[in-house]
């Protein structure tokens, strides 16, 4: 397997030194079961979070894992665990985008991007919807959102995935490049955010994980965080 702890570490470091701040805090989340434990872990190549079994959600803190020196991943609750609970995690997850540091007498936000992971079966848009209208998307600033599509290997059932080789064949590779571009209008129109193309993966599968990584490492903002006002 692929070794990450030293991943364009060069990159990111030239980017941190102009941004002038270190590590590149980046909050993962995403509806419950779509596989946000499970993409943290491919980024080390071993468990370092908890996958719940079934339909029990495993993640309800706020947990950080630092990757090396200038990379850092928060592993989040999900939503879609009821009402209530949904209220708690979603105060928790805003709570985290107003964590703030200063400097030189200004007030910066702690978290630098939020990733936002989907299931590629799409099984709970609504929530995802919710998930970025009501919570993300009012608190950070929208070029430092990005959506990506796990588990593209049951997209369609697992269907068109190629055991053997480990990837999508072409079937699937043109479903989920659809889906893509699908979500990406789907989510403007939900919360008028304009997304980048979202990248699809397979945390299970291992597929993927280092697109996964360029498509954050590519999008790293090069100034800190100023706050939303709440």
């Amino acid at each position: 397997m692929r070794e990450y702890t030293n991943y364009r570490t060069g990159d990111i470091d030239s980017k941190l030194r102009i941004a002038r701040f270190r590590p590149l805090d980046v909050m993962v989340t995403g509806v419950t079961g779509a596989g946000k434990s499970t993409t943290l872990n491919s980024f080390f190549q071993k468990q370092v979070a908890k996958v719940g079994d079934g339909v029990a959600p495993e993640t309800m803190e706020l947990t950080s894992y630092q990757l090396n020196d200038v990379f850092r991943l928060w592993d989040t609750p999900g939503l879609g665990d009821g009402v209530e609970e949904d209220k708690i995690h979603s105060k928790r997850l805003i709570d985290l985008l107003y964590k703030t540091y200063s400097l030189d007498n200004k007030t910066y936000g702690f978290i630098d991007m939020v990733v936002v992971v989907i299931e590629g079966s799409n099984r709970d848009m609504g929530t995802t919807y919710k998930l970025l209208n009501e919570v993300i998307v009012p608190n950070i600033q929208g070029d430092r959102i990005l959506v990506v599509i796990n588990q593209a290997d049951v997209a369609m059932k697992g269907r068109n995935w190629d055991s053997n080789g480990n990837l999508p064949n072409e079937t699937l590779r043109e479903f989920l490049e659809e889906k893509a571009l699908s979500i990406q209008k789907r989510v403007k129109e939900a919360t008028g955010v304009s997304i980048r193309k979202p990248i699809y993966y397979s945390a299970e599968n291992n597929y993927n994980i280092e697109k996964l990584f360029d498509f954050i490492i590519d999008n790293m903002p090069l100034q800190r965080r100023n706050l939303l006002l709440k």
